[in-house]
């Protein structure tokens, strides 16, 4: 079927939508209110289904049919990589925290009372790290904060619509897990498209929209078309690349293959690549078993039709993908599958990283192994990677320097511009797991950007105090 796109400029391109050979498939999702109608966990005994009500009632919880049925190894369980990454396990909560909520499900309280002590336990987990809702917030013309966007790094804004803050499953890990708790506190959202495209367009050095969430292709169509579809007129040239952040092509596939709208979001990234955008989808894969379905590799092919490329993130996770083997099979498929490897992250310190959290010389250790058996293509793949508070911190190696063994760092991209590709040294530690464990190597007092990042925060506070934030 041909579809033809006009645009303002008197262009128009032709587009065939390619139909599919695949059945559509209806959408069922559980999470902790309908967990006892999920049938598989029939299979679990009695006390595995109770920590996972304790934790879930913390912790968001949402699984669809189709991660339950197709991908999940039932007969590996617990140890299917794709069990842990969705369903809630014990020790995804401190032994104090559980403790504490168990003790009110075992007594039978109230909805209301375990509501309130999820929300005092949520907030003892770090909910928002690396600084994301004290120094990243933009202001409009009239010096208004603008909720719903982030700006960390000069070149790239994200954009969080609230249509999109939710998933069609959970990962038991996400970074982002206080979006989904149902608590207006813990949110970042916006709804207005207009304020994020005068944003855009007032600020010229922005070359990247993020859109994120959440997962943004949990909306319908029309409503992310409202959003991207206005950054093809006039005004937005500097704005070369959209990005859409999302887990759909491994816990949804179908919305880019038999949903009602399939077309359609496929129609809108053609559209964004013939105005002359770069469109990237920045899909979120955790282990190579997520791209084993027929279905997953069918919506791999539509989204590639559309003229978008299709890059591939996701954080080295103990109990999931903490195995080199693992990750040179993930990069090796999606290569075949024209995915561009781009990042291994080291998981965020927030929420359930105490189950999740792998020391950083050991992430180091399984990154060169993997990396050391896949073909140059491959290589695109940058890490392990720390999205810590001064910007995105790469741990490049392990080496001896005058005698004194050390860690060696760089920043990919941090928030002065200035500190991107410096290297500097840590103290070897084979146990520290996240940036502000570690120590400088060679006497240094503090790392090099330390005291900057430190006047940063300041300011912020004082800023957000001015604005009567805190």
């Amino acid at each position: 079927m041909a579809k033809v796109t006009s645009f303002e400029d008197g262009r128009t391109a032709v587009t065939m939508a390619a139909e599919s050979e695949h059945e559509p498939r209806r959408f069922k999702v559980y999470t902790d209110k309908n967990i006892d109608k999920i049938e598989k966990l029939d299979l679990l005994d009695d006390e595995t289904v109770f920590n996972m009500k304790v934790v879930s009632s913390v912790l968001p919880f949402r699984v669809n049919e189709y991660m339950i049925n197709d991908v999940i190894d039932w007969n590996r369980v617990p140890d299917d990589p794709l069990y842990q990454l969705t369903f809630p396990q014990r020790d995804m909560l401190p032994p104090e925290l559980f403790d504490e909520m168990a003790e009110l499900h075992r007594r039978g309280a109230d909805k209301k009372e375990i509501k309130a002590k999820a929300r005092e336990l949520r907030t003892r987990l770090n909910p928002h790290p690396a600084g994301q809702v004290e120094m990243n917030l933009p202001e409009d013309d009239e010096g208004e904060v603008i909720d719903g966007l982030q700006h960390k790094y000069r070149e790239t804004v994200l954009f969080f619509p609230s249509a999109g803050q939710t998933c069609h499953s959970y990962c038991t890990f996400c970074f982002r897990w206080a979006q989904f708790v149902g608590d207006d506190e813990f949110r970042i959202a916006q709804d207005d498209a207009a304020k994020m495209q005068s944003y855009l367009a007032t600020n010229k050095q922005v070359s990247d929209l993020l859109v994120t969430g959440g997962d943004p292709m949990i909306m319908k169509t029309r409503k992310l078309r409202e959003y991207l579809e206005p950054l093809t007129r006039p005004g937005y040239e500097h704005i070369q690349t959209v990005r859409i952040g999302t887990k759909a092509l491994s816990f949804w596939p179908y919305r880019f293959v038999t949903d009602k709208d399939a077309d359609d979001v496929l129609a809108l990234m053609r559209e964004l690549v013939a105005s002359g955008k770069h469109v990237a989808v920045m899909a979120h894969y955790n282990h190579p078993n997520e791209l084993d379905t027929d279905i997953a590799r069918e919506a791999i092919r539509r989204v590639r039709e559309t003229g978008a490329e299709i890059r591939s993130q996701g954080p080295l996770l103990r109990n999931i993908n903490d195995d080199p083997e693992a990750w040179t099979r993930m990069w090796n498929e999606q290569v075949r599958l024209g995915i561009i490897p781009y990042y291994m992250f080291v998981e965020r310190d927030t929420g359930a990283k105490n189950y999740f959290e792998v020391p950083l010389v050991r992430a180091w250790e399984i990154y060169r192994e993997a990396i050391q058996n896949v073909s140059g293509l491959g290589r695109t793949a940058r890490g392990p990677s720390m999205s810590a508070g001064p910007g995105k911190v790469e741990i490049q190696g392990v080496t001896e320097i005058k005698g004194e063994k050390v860690i060696v760092l760089r920043f990919i991209q941090g928030r002065n511009p200035d500190w991107v590709q410096r290297p500097f040294f840590a103290k070897y530690d084979p146990e520290a797991t996240w940036l502000d464990q570690l120590e400088p190597a060679f006497g240094e007092k503090e790392f090099f950007f330390e005291a900057e990042y430190r006047q940063m925060c300041e300011d912020a506070r004082t800023w957000m105090q001015g604005k009567k934030l805190v």
